[in-house]
């Protein structure tokens, strides 16, 4: 199986092509994604992060919706599969490539979280929990085990 699921922030605003084809054009959007990465052991005592830098193919309709709406800086989650290749650059060195073909993409945090362009700050909590949500998670009322029909 080859399934991957990433969240990251945009490094660049997507770069757009459209291809022609039996079908018409079709919209190819490239971009990558810088997805953190915490590294178990620090010299300095605490966590250190650094980030992976991730490329993305978009087809068809998700490239036209990045090109639409996807600019640098914003925090999106992309699902889709790894494709290796290759080919030889303009030296004749053979050069090995990774992307992730996006099959899903969505926003990972509101508008109003990304401060508009996807500025720094604290994503790791919701901007608003639910009124009566701790954590994030809703409250469940006392006696709803006996109306839940997959129960003990």
């Amino acid at each position: 199986m080859n399934k991957v699921i990433l969240m990251g922030r945009l490094t660049r605003d997507p770069e757009v092509r459209y291809s022609q084809g039996a079908n018409g054009s079709m919209a190819v959007a490239k971009y990558t994604l810088a997805v953190d990465r915490r590294n178990g052991r620090s010299n300095a005592g605490g966590d250190q992060q650094t980030a992976d830098f991730i490329n993305c193919t978009a087809f068809g309709k998700s490239g036209e919706f990045a090109e639409k709406y996807f600019h640098k800086g914003i925090k999106i989650v992309v699902s889709g599969r790894i494709q290796t290749g290759s080919y030889v650059n303009k030296d004749g060195q053979k050069v090995y490539t990774t992307d992730v073909i996006v099959e899903d993409q969505e926003f990972a945090e509101s508008k109003n979280a990304s401060g508009g362009q996807g500025g720094g700050g604290d994503y790791s909590r919701p901007a608003a929990a639910p009124s009566g949500a701790d954590e994030g998670f809703m409250n469940i009322p006392d006696g709803i085990d006996d109306e839940i029909p997959f129960g003990n």
